[in-house]
């Protein structure tokens, strides 16, 4: 698979939980995430907080692709709105997010996660997010 983040290191958190960028496109964003014992809840089924965070981080992405090389986007969050409605104990996570619109600088975002073997729906949300300066324009800012 190519280095879809063209030589940005993984951050920290990505490396905890173990997901990649599987697809980057303007206003689309896809990650995978292979299940562990580290995501598991009590109850053997993953972790709420896992699930919010892969939508919230696929949400990010969707909304901050940059096509100019060396160059990065960036926004943060200001509302995420989440719904759990399945459980997955094994397999793969894929969680997709798509740009929704907005305005030049706050923009809205939707995202799924579904599990790669059964396509069941796990979770769903609809977020709100800024940009950070520099990054409401297409070309983004410097790395």
């Amino acid at each position: 698979m190519d280095d879809l983040l063209n030589g940005e290191a993984p951050s920290g958190f990505q490396k905890l939980l173990g997901y990649v960028l599987s697809r980057w496109e303007d206003g689309m964003a896809e990650l995978e995430m292979p299940i562990d014992d580290r995501h598991l809840n009590r109850a053997g089924v993953v972790h709420g907080g896992v699930l919010a965070t892969l939508l919230d981080t696929v949400s990010g992405f969707s909304a901050t692709y940059c096509p100019f090389p060396n160059r990065v986007r960036r926004v943060v969050t200001l509302s995420l709105s989440t719904s759990f409605l399945g459980q997955a104990r094994t397999g793969t996570l894929v969680a997709t997010g798509r740009l929704r619109g907005g305005g030049r600088k706050i923009i809205g975002v939707a995202a799924e996660i579904r599990h790669r073997d059964t396509g069941a729906l796990v979770a769903t949300s609809e977020g709100m997010f800024k940009y950070r300066p520099g990054s409401e324009n297409r070309e983004g800012t410097e790395r």
